[in-house]
């Protein structure tokens, strides 16, 4: 609609340069006037202001007067009728997105929040994306959500708004990320996320070590600092550079490459009769290997064994190709 708009606006511009045009070189031609005076005449023609000519007018002048006065009132009430209805459509249209955008957020559930949308941010969605989990990013800069709001949910404002947080659907949300450059900032936003949910698992950003602990203390359950996180991966290049590699390899996602994949038991226990890892058989039903078992108090078991018995609220951590973790996901009809 809004192009449809555009080249009504681009005819409308059109009509009124070639009306322009028509006037003076008709002035030109037919009443010798020089140019100057011809646009002049021209001007105070299709503006109907009122003032006098520059020299009286003959017959055909006349004539060629009344022909360009009907034409460019025509023609100047259609161009102000285009840029009227683009105004008020485009406004329209906003109206509509954001009402969309609005009661796509209010239907969400266990979905995350991601507060600023610089470069962890943004890093943060497309790790979502590849797991197709649900997110709505908060964002105060207009001109980064204009560039990004075809494919994400946006919700412009200050995230330290309890109101921005409430209409991003943080009463119905699962995970809080907050990814601002400021630590002090970030701060702001756990207390006021805390304060509005207090189930939610909030991940924090922190630049300085200062501000790990205040972080914790304020209600965030993680607090992540990519600058030490991009150190020790640097420097474990230099000492494991091939496990590196590999890891790194693991954890590159897009839509056709996941290689890991975190299942509740529970979604295999409703189709499955499985007391131990050994009922589950994952590796002749999808190919994919078992490395981790989670504990429902949250301890870790690396390369699990076989015959370890399974818990309710337990998880466990599958290894596979992109092939095989799809296939993993369509027969437990895991989302």
């Amino acid at each position: 609609m809004i192009k449809l708009f555009k080249s009504k606006i681009y005819l409308a511009f059109f009509l009124m340069i070639a009306v322009l045009l028509v006037g003076v070189f008709g002035y030109r031609m037919i009443s010798n006037f020089d140019w100057i005076d011809a646009v002049y005449m021209t001007i105070i023609t299709v503006t109907t202001v009122g003032f006098s000519e520059v020299r009286p007018l003959d017959d055909t002048s006349k004539l060629f007067t009344v022909v360009l006065i009907i034409l460019s009132v025509f023609i100047f009430a259609y161009a102000i009728s285009v840029i009227t209805e683009y105004i008020l459509g485009r406004n329209s249209l906003q109206l509509l997105k954001k009402k969309k955008v609005k009661n796509t957020i209010n239907s969400l559930k266990n979905h995350v929040l991601i507060c600023g949308f610089g470069r962890n941010g943004i890093q943060a969605s497309e790790r979502l994306k590849a797991y197709r989990k649900p997110f709505v990013v908060i964002e105060k800069d207009k001109a980064i959500i204009e560039r990004y709001e075809n494919d994400i949910l946006f919700v412009e404002g200050d995230a330290n708004d309890d109101d921005v947080l409430i209409e991003a659907g943080i009463e119905n949300a699962q995970y809080l990320i907050t990814a601002l450059p400021d630590d002090a900032t970030n701060l702001f936003v756990v207390l006021s996320a805390r304060q509005l949910n207090k189930d939610l698992f909030i991940i924090s950003r922190a630049s300085l070590a200062n501000s790990q602990k205040k972080l914790l203390l304020a209600g965030a359950n993680k607090v992540i600092m990519p600058d030490k996180i991009g150190g020790d991966h640097m420097a474990s290049l230099v000492v494991m550079p091939d496990l590196i590699t590999f890891m790194d390899k693991l954890s590159m996602e897009g839509e056709h490459t996941t290689n890991l994949e975190e299942v509740a038991i529970e979604d295999f226990a409703d189709q499955l009769d499985c007391n131990s890892l050994r009922d589950l058989d994952l590796r002749n039903r999808t190919g994919c290997t078992i490395i981790g078992y989670i504990e429902p108090n949250g301890n870790y078991i690396i390369n699990p064994e076989a015959d370890l018995k399974l818990e309710p609220k337990s998880k466990v951590i599958v290894l596979g190709r992109p092939e095989q973790i799809r296939k993993l996901n369509e027969m437990f009809r895991i989302v």
